[in-house]
């Protein structure tokens, strides 16, 4: 190997012996600084259970909440609803402005949102499973704490998935530690339907025929008011212990895991908001795989917000609710490995035309035949396949997506944080549409706050939201996704095209560093 011009030869080989002696020596010493732990990829994979416990509570539990445990009309609860989701929307692509320009402190550049903003998550999430003791400005409470906690939950979040870059620098490495995240995630989503839908399952807010002996209206009156205390009085611990496990999380995050300072190579200057929102929406294989995913998690995310007062008052399954829900998240949990297998096998593209499809089928069976519990039970199983297939595929095909964009753009660097946040953004400001519009159709069907037994109308609605506009809206995106360009074989081509770009950069920078031994 040649290393330049010498003129003499005793220097001529000293510069060609120096260069082997240190690789040797060096490179055992780097691989081992760059392994993760066992322990330290389960320590970071634990930081990312708070996020989808707290989430998957909100999702099944706050619209129920806000309607039947509050007594909020449901025009105000659609406003909440929607405006937490929207400000929550709005805050990803903020909060991940405002990281990618953090300086590095003694504990890292992201540790400090992550310590900063768990304190406050947890009291605000606490706040938004109480019920203040006054009527005048309940709305504005519940308003300010949902999207205060959104704000903190952001303020989290946004930073724990960008930390998967300073954990390690081999991708390897970084790939085996989000395995681990992905099902720790997994686990907490059940975690939290469980905590929740188990404690608040054992209170009432409804008496049933065995707990009113006496059928005055005066008994019922007492009895419906002592079940409504004792429901709020779970909701609070419910949220209490969600609050202790999330700081638990946090804790273990921050004393597990060791955040490395970048040293890669120099990246372009950071877009602003505008400017990175025109970089990625000019990607058509991006444009399309957003706008499918968009609808079909509409889709799973109306059927998730709206389920628990269908099974509840369409149903008639009222104490056996937060039971289905759990169902669905376990049948979810341990079927992502086999749809892990199956896009594996077959294709990214085919797994998500089958596994979103797969739902369609038993959308239209619950609302077909007549209310039965354990066809109930049956459906919810069946529902949590494709429920698992939604939640893996959109993160398993947007790496793609980065990759395409990155063969066609050589020359932009260091923005791939930009597709993810704005996906987050869509989907977030689009589910906050969906979900104020079907809490403020029950309010058109004639829902009455308060009340154990609801108009046949609001039955009908329910069951209009939970199966044809979840059908109608999968249809429309999987159409988008048939013109999704990425599929099997075209991936394939990416990643030789991308790892020849990534050997030759590596060849030019050991040559940089070569020379500069050299000198």
């Amino acid at each position: 190997m040649a290393r330049g011009e010498g003129s003499e030869q005793y220097s001529a080989t000293l510069l060609s012996v120096k260069p082997i002696n240190t690789e040797i020596k060096t490179a055992p010493r780097t691989h081992q600084r760059n392994r993760l732990s066992v322990l330290s990829k389960l320590c970071y994979a634990i930081g990312g259970a708070p996020y989808q416990i707290t989430g998957s509570a909100l999702g099944f539990f706050l619209q129920i909440y806000l309607l039947e445990v509050a007594q909020l009309d449901p025009f105000y609860a659609s406003i909440i609803l929607f405006v937490g989701r929207a400000w929550d929307g709005v805050t990803d692509p903020t909060v991940g402005f405002l990281v990618s320009r953090s300086r590095w402190t003694s504990v890292g550049r992201m540790m400090p949102w992550i310590l900063v903003s768990t304190p406050f998550a947890v009291l605000t999430y606490l706040l938004i499973w109480y019920v203040p003791p006054f009527e005048e400005g309940k709305v504005i409470w519940f308003l300010i704490f949902y999207c205060l906690f959104q704000t903190m939950q952001t303020c989290f979040h946004v930073p724990y998935s960008a930390l998967t870059m300073f954990i390690s620098n081999e991708q390897k490495e970084r790939d085996s530690a989000t395995a681990y995240r992905m099902m720790v995630e997994v686990l907490g989503s059940v975690l939290g339907t469980a905590i929740q839908g188990q404690i608040v399952g054992g209170a009432r807010v409804c008496p049933t025929e065995s707990d009113a002996p006496d059928s005055s209206n005066s008994t019922q009156i007492n009895i419906s008011r002592v079940s409504l205390d004792e429901t709020k009085q779970a909701y609070l611990i419910a949220s209490g212990v969600i609050c202790i496990i999330y700081v638990f999380c946090a804790a273990v995050l921050f004393l597990g895991v060791k955040e490395k300072k970048d040293t890669g190579r120099k990246k372009t200057e950071p877009l602003g908001f505008c400017q990175g929102l025109r970089v990625v929406m000019s990607h058509g294989p991006y444009v399309k795989l957003v706008t499918g995913f968009l609808f079909t998690s509409l889709a799973f995310m109306l059927l998730e917000g709206n389920f628990a007062l269908f099974i509840t008052h369409a149903l008639g399954h009222r104490n056996d609710y937060q039971n289905i829900l759990l169902v669905i998240m376990v049948s979810g949990t341990l079927t992502i490995p086999w749809w892990q297998w199956f896009l594996t096998r077959y294709g990214k593209k085919t797994a998500a035309f089958v596994g979103t499809s797969w739902a369609v089928p038993f959308m239209i069976l619950i609302i077909s035949v007549e209310s039965h519990l354990i066809i109930s039970y049956l459906v919810s199983v069946a529902a949590g396949v494709s429920v698992a297939a939604a939640f893996l595929l959109p993160w398993s095909m947007l790496p793609d997506v980065v990759d395409d964009f990155k063969i066609k753009n050589p020359d932009i660097h260091g923005h791939e944080a930009l597709f993810y946040s704005f996906y987050v953004f869509f989907l977030k400001f689009a589910s906050g549409i969906s979900l104020g519009i079907s809490t403020l159709s029950l309010k058109f069907a004639g829902y009455v706050t308060g009340e154990c037994s609801q108009p046949e109308t609001v039955s009908t609605t329910l069951k209009v939201l939970v199966s044809p506009v979840p059908v109608v809206l999968i249809a429309v995106g999987l159409l988008i996704l048939w013109t999704y360009p990425i599929d099997e074989e075209k991936r394939q081509g990416n990643r030789k095209l991308l790892q020849e770009m990534l050997d030759s950069e590596a060849d030019s920078e050991s040559e940089t560093s070569a020379l500069g031994s050299s000198v």
